[in-house]
């Protein structure tokens, strides 16, 4: 009798279908852990039906799973994708990271699902979406790099060589914890920039905390990267640039609203961003002042995402 031929290792099934695009798509959810299929749409595919069909096709090949939150008001929201065992299977391979832990898509699935400021994440995560989407169609243009929030949680992670020795020991409560950061590039200009996602939950003195533990960055560093602050209302940004005006700050501080940019149906990369202290009019996220030219490629790297570290 014939002997039966061994079954196909799943992961070389996954590895042999692999695309660039669906690459890029794992990378992220492995960084910054959970994207809607709306998001996933918008930034990767030519449109919403051809994402639905990748989508479902990486969840058959076991590379994502999906959850759908419940409404308060009654129904659901869209699919929420993250990442399968085999997803973080392949992603650790492609990065050299040694095999994941056998649970670890279940228990990052569950800590997401059961996290309340699961909106947050999300929308912070829009505003990178939204710029990858706008670079999808725009010739010249890339978000070169995304950074996680979770890239800034250990002490240490802003040190840079020759700076003050001080910033290994500041821990999270010295120095900021932005939502992200990122690099944008058009026609062989470069800003790299902090975003700080606001929802409006918070008290405007926590705002100005969050702007002084930048400016002791730019005081023990040489950190200069413009920080962007994403607000909901046009009056939530006029209160805070009241209090700038009060408490100049050397941080480059930008503003812009979830209002201005509904309104006006534009990209965060688009002429919506008020620098503080200046009455020019909005600039684009590219002509933002930067001058911290030779530390471009010097970026915090996040930890493998394990059972033990928070998921961004």
């Amino acid at each position: 009798m014939r002997s039966r031929l061994p079954a196909p290792d799943p992961l070389l099934r996954l590895q042999a279908s692999i695309t660039a695009r669906d690459d890029r798509l794992l990378g992220w959810l492995y960084d910054h852990g959970v994207l809607t299929t709306d998001q996933i749409a918008a930034a990767l595919f030519p449109s919403l039906d051809f994402a639905q069909r990748r989508l479902l096709r990486l969840s058959t090949l076991r590379a994502v799973d999906r959850f759908r939150p419940n409404r308060p008001d009654g129904g659901s929201y869209p699919y929420h994708y993250v990442l399968d065992q085999l997803g973080y299977d392949h992603v650790h391979a492609q990065r050299g990271l040694g095999p994941p832990r056998r649970d670890q898509a279940r228990r990052r699935k569950q800590s997401l699902t059961a996290r309340p400021d699961l909106p947050h994440l999300l929308g912070g995560n829009q505003i990178f979406i939204d710029l990858a989407a706008h670079a999808r169609t725009r010739t010249g243009t890339v978000l070169d790099r995304w950074q996680p929030a979770s890239a800034f949680h250990d002490p240490g992670v802003f040190y840079r060589h020759g700076g003050n020795p001080q910033m290994m020991v500041h821990g999270p409560t010295g120095l900021p914890r932005p939502d992200g950061a990122g690099v944008w590039t058009e026609h062989g200009r470069s800003v790299p920039f902090f975003l700080e996602y606001d929802t409006g939950s918070e008290r405007l003195d926590i705002l100005t905390a969050k702007i002084a533990k930048y400016e002791r960055l730019y005081a023990m560093s040489t950190w200069a990267w413009p920080v962007l602050f994403h607000l909901p209302s046009a009056r939530r940004e006029t209160n805070l640039h009241r209090r700038l005006a009060a408490f100049p700050s050397e941080a480059v501080i930008a503003t812009t609203t979830a209002e201005l940019r509904t309104t006006l149906g534009v990209s965060p990369a688009e002429p919506v961003w008020h620098l503080a202290g200046s009455t020019i009019g909005r600039r684009r996220l590219v002509d933002l002042p930067y001058t911290d030219t030779h530390h471009d490629t010097q970026f915090p790297t996040p930890g493998p995402a394990g059972p033990n570290r928070r998921a961004p």
